[in-house]
């Protein structure tokens, strides 16, 4: 993990029945420089629930539990790899509220690290999560970014957004990130750095993460990126050394999209969204593809979500998400697809 500087990701689709509007290094490049480090966690709404509320922690069915595992644990299956997607900043931002002065629905991110085959919570991992803003814009890249907003200042009236006059009706705006959805790595093209942010995990595993609903953009359904390192060491300055042993992708379900499209700014977005089943990412297996678990009140979403999941990763393993590999129940067409597109 290196210093204080940059931040990485992009592209976006629509489901049988279009409800709705139309509207990316290694951190082990092992060194994050703090940057707020004393910031705490500020939980929003309904965060109190989020101490307890990990994803398959509650009534209903639960994952079998191992043999090896201690008495009340949870053994869960290993969660799926993703890309890293072209968007990554290898970690200059040691915080917990990531949101900085971005609107949209505060979202409490509520996640737990553990070994998937002991069981065991692993303590003290860097954890990374990055994704767009409620438009579909990622800071670091605001150039490349297709978003859904409103039509740039200098385009003239009328002009769908981000559409240029020459091309057909819904062709992707601008060259999509070199490598794609196979984990090509795109250079920074700004400052900013909202929405990003690492922190590390307590002795139970868990970390806690302040932000907002992500929007969507062209070819992705909802989404967020994340990293978790281990094995490293947590100095004075950051944390160096040991590897990413994960490097996934949390998602959101159809009910709570639709309802946050609804919600200023999201229902201001021109973009066609991708559904959950449409998109080339998601391997369609429920929280071992990194479906969250939410929470938030169905009649007022705005006043906030809390989402949770478990993570159950292999802490010797190396996953940095940059390798072209057909994810597990998606279709070769649907990898190739991904591979094309920016994630």
């Amino acid at each position: 993990m290196t210093g204080n500087s940059g931040n990485t990701e992009n592209t976006a689709g629509a489901e049988n029945d279009r409800q709705g509007p139309r509207h990316k290094r290694d951190l082990t490049r092992r060194k994050v420089v703090v940057a707020g480090a004393g910031a705490a966690v500020a939980v929003g709404a309904g965060g109190a629930h989020a101490a307890g509320a990990f994803a398959g922690e509650k009534s209903g069915t639960k994952p079998k539990a191992a043999a090896s595992a201690s008495a009340g644990e949870v053994c869960y299956k290993l969660t799926s790899e993703t890309t890293e997607g072209p968007y990554y900043i290898d970690a200059d931002k040691l915080r917990q509220d990531i949101t900085e002065d971005k609107e949209g629905i505060p979202l409490t991110l509520a996640l737990k690290v553990i070994d998937s085959e002991t069981c065991k919570p692993i303590a003290n991992a860097a954890v990374d999560v990055w994704h767009c803003d409620a438009l579909g814009i990622y800071s670091g890249y605001e150039s490349l970014s297709t978003g859904g907003g409103g039509a740039p200042t200098d385009a003239p009236s009328g002009t769908p957004t981000g559409t240029p006059t020459d091309v057909p009706t819904g062709t992707p705006t601008g060259e999509p990130p070199s490598g794609g959805g196979g984990g090509g790595h795109e250079e920074p093209t700004d400052d900013e750095r909202y929405l990003r942010g690492t922190w590390k995990t307590d002795r139970q595993g868990r970390v806690t993460f302040k932000t907002i609903f992500p929007g969507w953009y062209r070819g992705r359904t909802v989404h967020i990126h994340t990293k978790v390192h281990v094995n490293g060491e947590w100095t004075d300055t950051g944390y160096e050394g040991g590897n990413t042993c994960h490097t996934g992708q949390f998602f959101f379900d159809e009910e709570s999209v639709l309802a946050s499209a609804e919600v200023e700014p999201y229902s201001t977005s021109t973009t066609e969204r991708t559904t959950l089943t449409e998109d080339t990412i998601y391997d369609q297996s429920g929280v071992q593809g990194g479906l969250l678990e939410l929470k938030y009140n169905k009649k007022n979403i705005a006043k906030g979500v809390v989402g949770s999941i478990t993570m159950g990763v292999e802490p010797d393993a190396t996953h940095e998400g940059t390798d072209d590999a057909v994810q597990p129940g998606a279709s070769e067409t649907a990898s190739a697809e991904a591979s094309a597109s920016s994630s």
